[in-house]
């Protein structure tokens, strides 16, 4: 009997679908309190989990979703780079 690896699945912040880590997109917020995309998935700090398109992003942005994950004030500007950031990967 084979055993089945269990695929972790995490929540987007904006549009709450479930998917596979590797289906989404990982934001983190390290200990300097800097806010960036993880493309590897393993940078340290809190972690919140997103769709890969930038119609969630815009959600997120509207929804103040990254202040509750984070449990901090995020501006407005951390906001736009994270959205130019997965607008540049998309293409």
């Amino acid at each position: 009997m084979q055993k089945v690896k269990k695929v972790p699945q995490r929540k987007c912040i904006a549009c709450q679908v479930r998917d596979s880590k590797k289906g989404l997109i990982r934001i983190v917020k390290n200990k300097e309190g800097e806010i960036f995309l993880d493309e590897t998935g393993k940078a340290n700090g809190r972690g919140a989990y997103i769709c890969k398109t930038t119609e969630c992003m815009r959600k997120a942005i509207k929804s103040k979703a990254l202040n509750r994950a984070f449990k901090i004030e995020v501006s407005s500007e951390v906001y736009e780079k994270l959205l130019k950031e997965l607008e540049s990967n998309e293409n």
